[in-house]
């Protein structure tokens, strides 16, 4: 037996440690599809200013991130994806989205769209941030 310290990435070692993860859980865990859902925003000319990357799986939306351009925030744009992905994430019979912001990121835009903290992760990465895990019912 041989342990080693990697300390550049492997994409390769990351991407086969996944899959044999991914092949534990699947004859373990109840739900068998795990769905992506992407929305995707550009301006006239093809760029892309604003967009969301999640997945869903039995009742629940993972909410990856939600990105919106400099010059297009403070429009209602995040607002409108995000209605979006929650009607997409509905409609595929999720019943809850679950995200996670850092401090100095989005909790407020979130709070005011009835999402809640469920879980503080204090001291990340050091003791001058947070990560918040946040919910909400759809």
């Amino acid at each position: 037996m041989k342990i080693e310290i990697i300390n550049e990435l492997d994409k390769e070692f990351v991407k086969y440690i996944n899959d044999q993860l991914d092949k534990f859980n699947f004859v373990r865990w109840e739900v068998k599809e795990v769905k992506p859902l992407a929305i995707k925003v550009t301006d006239d000319n093809g760029k892309v200013i604003a967009g969301s990357a999640s997945r869903s799986f039995g009742y629940w939306l993972l909410l990856d991130s939600l990105w919106v351009s400099e010059v297009m925030r403070g429009q209602d744009l995040g607002t409108k994806i995000l209605v979006q992905t929650e009607a997409a994430a509905k409609a595929r019979g999720c019943r809850y989205v679950l995200l996670d912001t850092l401090n100095f990121q989005a909790r407020p835009f979130y709070e005011k769209h009835g999402y809640k903290v469920q879980w503080t992760q204090n001291n990340y990465p050091n003791e001058n941030g947070c990560k918040y895990f946040m919910v909400k019912e759809i």
